[in-house]
């Protein structure tokens, strides 16, 4: 028979605040701690970078075969500045670095016609690495207090961005 809880008893499980495994490793720590402080820049440059100009154009630049893509690179380096600032000590994912390194440091030159998609599709991939690695820095930092052990999918990316996980 199991006995019932008097009215005046506290039920301490009610109130109890649910656990959260948090990651603890202090390169972890200071990249959130270095997240949370940069939010609001990073929330403007993804604003910026979501606009009309900054993507909606820059990728009918691309179908238009106008060298206008090509603008796309600067919106890129700055993303990747932003992102390596966060942890200016760490290497960034050498994969991710390979993609930008293909994808920027072009001008553009009229024999680009003739080759359009191989030249100017890397560029449009770089930016689309980069500004989801800033999607997933902004999402994470205005959702998360601490650091999780446990991972989101987008956090366990974002943390191979810094070469964390």
């Amino acid at each position: 028979m199991s006995q019932k809880r008097k009215p005046s008893e506290p039920n301490h499980a009610a109130r109890a605040k649910p656990f959260i495994d948090l990651d603890d490793r202090p390169e972890v720590r200071e990249l959130f701690k270095n997240l949370k402080a940069a939010l609001p820049a990073l929330e403007d440059l993804l604003r910026k970078c979501s606009s009309h100009w900054s993507y909606e154009d820059r990728i009918y630049r691309f179908y238009h075969q106008s060298f206008k893509v090509f603008g796309l690179q600067t919106t890129t380096q700055q993303i990747v500045e932003k992102l390596q600032a966060l942890a200016p000590t760490r290497q960034l994912n050498k994969s991710f670095m390979q993609i930008i390194r293909e994808g920027t440091g072009k001008t553009f030159a009229p024999e680009h016609n003739e080759n359009w998609v191989a030249v100017t599709r890397p560029i449009l991939e770089a930016f689309f690495h980069a500004r989801f690695f800033l999607e997933m820095a902004v999402k994470y930092g205005r959702e998360f207090e601490q650091p999780p052990r446990l991972l989101p999918s987008g956090w366990a990316t974002f943390l191979y961005l810094y070469n964390l996980r």
